[in-house]
């Protein structure tokens, strides 16, 4: 194990390096830091994987729970994220942390790809998490660097052109095709430390890398000039050809990467981890209104039990309201419990927070599917499921009548609902599956405005959610003209500019 936590430190040592100078930095984030000859997949894939969802944790805490109204980070200075006011900064740490870690996956594939390393499901595993990390810096900044991201080392490439969100898109799913292949005719590899997610199983990450093929041909199913290839893949995988892409069948497929608190799968939230967050931390950020009050109104498991550790305010689990504007703020009720209270569990250690993808949010992409009718099966099945495993993936031992408990939270499915009505009910549900998953909420929010959200009066960028994450101010210095290209290409850098999904 101490290998891994050397390895840990240095891919720290190396992110922390690329957030403090310029042009140094822009080289650094494209070039391996870990490019050694006899690197091996099994020396990379646990501490890789590890580093990727702690930077989603935290940014999901700082960002995406602001923005979609988790918490309110009280206060009424700048750059307070839920009245949409963001600096220019936040967006650096993800950048850097991610390209970071994708180069280390490419690099999987490469040693992989060679004898005496040839391993297929190595190569599939690797594609899955590039395309992940992929879409993700996509969803978050639009155009990036991709095609020539990481190349540094070999290729040296300094100054990576940033490519079209359509084409590398379409490229994302040439490798889920890719892996879906490989890992069909791939065996299992060694578990534990070397696969955190999914210890070693082939067929396990064959099932997610179709399932967030799924969730990503569904992001670009409104856009008009694939909607078509998209909506004939989704029913492809789905329908036509299902035993050919195997997707997540139940919550034990679901990819989590649990924190069992050894060595280094110690959570980022943890003491002195990556993360350096503080019980106060947590304390500091009150839970809101719309989040507490739909769990509250429904008599939800997860809160009538507080799967999700909350404290209650004088009795009763009570949020506040988010997006008022300065003066305006009430003093903090319910929040989630820190590691110093005095209640048993916290999200601070929870072993389920490193959630990458789950079987919940896949039924409600189905859902939203079936009821578009480009699927077979009926939408209010793939609603039900997805309700059920919501609750039972952090309750797996609850039992429930899953009708009775929709009927008296007044969430049942009605086929004669509007399609915008059965929308907000499916996504309403899946903002919860997708409670703390990275920017998930946040993406899904902005390709179809569900859930509703209330908007306060104070909020900046006009009211309208912001669009994306401006680039890190120093790619202006260190990669002028490929910066000033995309922007010419994309629009101005800043938070209103829409990505070309979101663009009509």
């Amino acid at each position: 194990m101490k290998r891994y936590t050397h390895f840990i430190k240095l891919i720290i040592a190396c992110v922390a390096i690329a957030a403090t100078s310029c042009k140094k930095d822009f080289i650094d984030i494209n070039t391996n830091p870990n490019g050694l000859t006899n690197v091996l997949p099994e020396q990379l894939l646990g501490p890789s994987l590890v580093n990727t969802v702690s930077y989603n944790m935290l940014r999901s805490r700082t960002v995406n729970n602001e923005l979609m109204q988790v918490t309110v980070d009280q206060g009424d200075s700048e750059g307070r994220i839920f009245r949409y006011d963001i600096r220019n900064s936040v967006g650096d740490y993800t950048w850097n942390g991610w390209y970071s870690q994708l180069v280390n996956f490419k690099d999987i594939y490469s040693v992989a790809s060679v004898e005496p390393n040839y391993n297929e499901t190595y190569m599939g595993i690797s594609l899955i998490c590039q395309s992940w990390i992929s879409s993700l810096l996509t969803d978050t900044y639009g155009d990036v660097p991709y095609f020539q991201a990481g190349k540094a080392r070999d290729s040296v490439i300094f100054t990576p052109r940033f490519d079209r969100q359509k084409d590398i898109y379409l490229d994302i799913f040439n490798k889920l095709e890719e892996a879906n292949t490989r890992l069909g005719k791939g065996s299992n590899i060694s578990g534990g430390a070397i696969d955190p997610v999914y210890g070693g199983n082939a067929a396990k990450w064959r099932r997610f890398g179709n399932s967030l093929y799924l969730r990503l041909l569904m992001r670009l199913s409104g856009k008009a000039e694939v909607s078509a290839q998209c909506i004939a893949k989704i029913r492809e995988i789905v329908d036509t050809k299902a035993t050919d892409y195997p997707i997540m069948a139940s919550n034990d497929d679901a990819a989590v990467l649990r924190w069992t608190g050894t060595n280094f799968l110690t959570s980022p939230f943890v003491g002195n981890n990556i993360g350096n967050v503080r019980a106060q931390d947590f304390r500091a950020q009150p839970i809101t209104e719309f989040f507490i009050g739909n769990l509250t109104t429904w008599n939800d498991p997860r809160i009538a039990q507080n799967r999700w550790s909350i404290a209650p305010y004088q009795g009763a689990f009570v949020g506040i309201p988010s997006g008022y504007a300065p003066g305006q703020g009430t003093v903090g009720k319910s929040y989630f419990y820190a590691t110093d209270s005095n209640f048993p569990t916290t999200l601070m250690t929870e072993p389920l927070m490193g959630n990458i993808m789950n079987f919940s949010e896949l039924q409600f992409l189905l859902a939203e599917a079936a009821a578009k009718g480009w699927i077979s099966n009926a939408a209010e099945t793939y609603y039900k499921n997805g309700v059920t495993a919501g609750i039972t993936f952090w309750l797996p031992t609850y039992v429930f009548n899953v009708d009775t408990y929709l009927q008296g939270a007044d969430i049942a499915w009605k086929n004669d609902a509007t399609i915008d009505q059965k929308m907000e009910l499916i996504h309403l549900q899946k903002y919860y599956s997708m409670f703390y998953t990275d920017f998930q909420q946040w993406f899904e929010y902005r390709r179809t405005g569900h859930p509703i959200l209330p908007k306060g009066n104070g909020l900046r960028n006009n009211g309208v959610m912001p669009a994306r994450l401006t680039y890190p101010v120093y790619l202006q210095s260190a990669n002028p003209v490929n910066y000033k290209l995309a922007v010419a290409a994309q629009g101005p850098d800043v938070i209103s500019t829409q990505v070309w999904w979101q663009k009509p």
